[in-house]
């Protein structure tokens, strides 16, 4: 009879527990600039349906070879998302990069304008379905290699859409691709994007993070790069930290030991959200509990 009442408390307990879990939902975005439709998925913090405020947002991109629901199912811990948006009353929203597209518009490939994509129809369409701060006092940005590419550089030219940008393992060095044993495979998926001219390393340098120093100083925006000691792409992240280092470029800077893997992300995930947090508090865009 013991053992029963336990597990019958246990169940209830579990069943009260769910009751309080961040809500999932998967967002459908229609794309006028390319023509398609994407899916992106959107995590709304348990407050969110017992209030009527408007809550921060955070965009969370994915790296090359993903899709917009990496970050709910690659983490070890497959509540990480949900954890961290209900810890810190925000909404978090994962939207389709495609596997290689960098979050460039492409010069040469209309289907492949995944700037014009994350920066006017996500957002917007994200503004117009829930209940955000939709200006940048309320909005930050981050992702993992690629995606942290993709948050760098959305966030130097677009900075009236954020307030603080983050990058983890970034491919902050497009050029460097180039010079890996898999250079060839690298040009062939960089087709879509620049078409003929993938293997011209002049491309990828214009489109780099790492010369875009002048507009990240004139923007003066909060950022948080991380990379792994023992990840590929540790030395164009250590480059970045010194340009932005003798640019007099505030920023927090930090190596943990990893490589590019899902453990290290998901460990570094949360202080991300936790820069962003202190952020938003001082804009006063925070939901406290």
């Amino acid at each position: 009879m013991k053992n029963f009442r336990f597990l019958a408390f246990a169940f209830l307990l579990c069943i009260s527990s769910m009751g309080y879990a961040a809500k999932v939902d998967t967002l459908q975005i229609a794309s006028t600039a390319m023509g398609k439709t994407y899916k992106a998925a959107v995590v709304l913090p348990n407050s969110y349906a017992k209030s009527k405020s408007t809550f921060p947002v955070l965009y969370l991109l994915h790296g090359a070879y993903g899709h917009f629901s990496d970050w709910l199912k690659n983490t070890p811990n497959k509540k990480l998302v949900q954890g961290l948006s209900d810890q810190y009353n925000i909404i978090i929203v994962m939207p389709e990069g495609e596997t290689f597209s960098f979050y460039l518009d492409s010069p040469v490939n209309k289907e492949s304008q995944f700037e014009t994509f994350i920066t006017q129809e996500v957002i917007q369409k994200v503004d117009k379905t829930y209940r955000t701060i939709s200006n940048r006092s309320g909005r930050v940005i981050t992702g993992l290699s690629m995606g942290g590419h993709g948050a760098l550089y959305l966030s130097a030219r677009h900075p009236d859409l954020f307030c603080a940008a983050g990058s983890m393992s970034g491919a902050v060095d497009m050029g460097a691709m180039l010079n890996r044993d898999s250079s060839a495979q690298v040009i062939k998926l960089m087709q879509p994007v620049f078409g003929d001219k993938s293997s011209n390393s002049e491309l990828y340098e214009q489109n780099s993070v790492l010369g875009m120093l002048d507009k990240i100083k004139a923007n003066k925006l909060s950022l948080i790069i991380d990379c792994g000691v023992d990840d590929f792409l540790i030395e164009p992240n250590r480059e970045l930290h010194r340009r932005l280092v003798y640019n007099k470029v505030d920023h927090d800077y930090t190596e943990r030991p990893g490589a590019h893997t899902w453990e290290y992300w998901e460990n570094s995930l949360p202080y991300h959200v936790l820069f962003f947090n202190k952020i938003l508090l001082k804009n006063q865009v925070v939901i406290k509990k």
